[in-house]
């Protein structure tokens, strides 16, 4: 007999079926709650509420565990590659050999983009931050491929998802290229998918650059990690923007939008701004560390704790040990990479911090990184958001062809004014 959950309403009860998860998680389906009873469930930001069923990636924030389609992220780490993961979470399964090669071929032959839209470039201000022009120009891909973007057409899903795994780095470096003045780079077919995007944003056409393989392998690693987490803000937002047939570019745009916000993807960003701030004012690691535990001050410590793993984010511990290799290989020397090191040692050993659990993040670890790569601070999101972008695309496609799909339309408790004439309103 099936697991049931009973509520009780004055004196009326009401049975309500029990989902299980394939990893044992479990969820009490309140679907028909309102129908039956009259009520809602109240739920401020949706901690205990479950969206969607999924079969994309599993997350255990007690026990550190992130998989994408049951293959451990410490493997797919070691072994795999971006584009391999990317094809892993949007159908369901590794690539063969013959599948991998043709996923990237394709992948090469639409990195280009319109000519004309590199018109809507000279329209931003030099200033504007990268996530406002990516979002912006991701949106309007839905005007250059408007014979390709009905959503319940198998067709035109496939060819919109390569297209803006495709262009997402070549819209990206543009974006960096146009903030600090310099011509845009064209993608090279040659080159596989991150080197190409560190030379779009690297190279200039007085010369020659060349792609570092430790850069390129470390930014590989970066985008993996990022590549899904469930069903977060920014994974959340898309679904719900695409619930409602808006076209793929569309609902992705939004997701940029979402991972914006200092509270999500901007995090890595506050991290080096922190540590910027750390170093202007002069404060030694023992003073941030006194400062971070002081309730009165008004200092905020970015970068360590999570907002669901409550013991350790298992994609930090990858990304420490990739920072320790890409420094020691590079040989870079920055004041502000020498203060994240000592906080990072000083935090892991004071009992304020490990008795919380207040470890080092995968956000302290990728602004380090990304500095060290030469990645520019603003540009810290955009780098998120690439990693992001093939989990966006699996979550929206397993939404969109999923039977029964509804649009997304979450309830209310209203507290507003009970019902008033207008006339005894202008009264007031």
């Amino acid at each position: 007999m099936a697991e049931k959950a009973l509520i009780t309403i004055g004196d009326k009860q009401y049975e309500l079926p029990i989902i299980i998860g394939s990893e044992n998680e479990k969820a009490i389906d309140i679907t028909k709650l309102r129908e039956m009873t009259g009520y809602i469930t109240l739920d401020n930001g949706y901690l205990n509420t479950g969206a969607c069923s999924s079969g994309i990636t599993f997350l255990d924030g007690e026990n550190g565990i992130l998989r994408y389609r049951g293959i451990p992220i410490e493997q797919l780490a070691e072994k795999s590659t971006f584009t391999e993961v990317a094809y892993l979470l949007i159908y369901g399964k590794l690539p063969n050999d013959a599948e991998l090669q043709d996923w990237n071929h394709h992948l090469t032959r639409h990195t280009m983009i319109h000519e004309d839209l590199k018109r809507l470039f000279n329209g931003f201000p030099k200033d504007g931050h990268p996530m406002a022009i990516l979002s912006c120009l991701i949106a309007s891909l839905s005007t250059y491929y408007q014979d390709s973007y009905d959503p319940e057409n198998p067709e035109h899903r496939q060819i919109s998802m390569v297209r803006l795994i495709a262009k997402f780095p070549t819209l990206a470096a543009f974006a960096y290229k146009k903030s600090i003045g310099q011509p845009a780079v064209h993608p090279i077919n040659s080159l596989d998918y991150c080197s190409n995007f560190l030379n779009m944003m690297f190279s200039v056409p007085a010369e020659g650059y060349h792609v570092d393989p430790e850069i390129s392998k470390a930014m590989n690693l970066l985008l993996i990690l990022h590549a899904d987490h469930e069903q977060n803000c920014s994974t959340s937002t898309v679904r719900l923007v695409g619930s409602s047939l808006a076209n793929i570019y569309a609902a992705i745009s939004s997701g940029i939008c979402a991972l914006w916000g200092p509270r999500h993807g901007g995090a890595n960003q506050e991290v080096l701004e922190m540590l910027q701030g750390i170093k202007e004012k002069g404060w030694t690691v023992k003073q941030v560390i006194e400062n971070a535990k002081d309730k009165n001050s008004t200092f905020r410590l970015s970068g360590f704790g999570h907002r669901v793993y409550k013991n350790f984010d298992p994609r930090a511990k990858i990304i420490k040990k990739a920072c320790d290799n890409v420094l020691n290989k590079l040989g870079i020397k920055d004041p502000l990479l020498d203060i994240a090191k000592e906080l990072e040692e000083a935090a892991l050993k004071d009992d304020y911090f490990v008795q919380r659990k207040l470890y080092p993040n995968v956000d302290f670890y990728s602004g380090i990184i990304y500095r060290a790569l030469g990645i520019p601070t603003n540009m810290f999101t955009v780098m998120f958001g690439m990693g992001r972008l093939p989990g966006w695309i699996a979550q929206w496609k397993e939404m969109i062809e999923a039977p029964g799909m509804k649009i997304g339309r979450p309830r209310q408790i209203y507290t507003g004014p009970t019902e008033i004439s207008y006339s005894d309103a202008k009264k007031k």
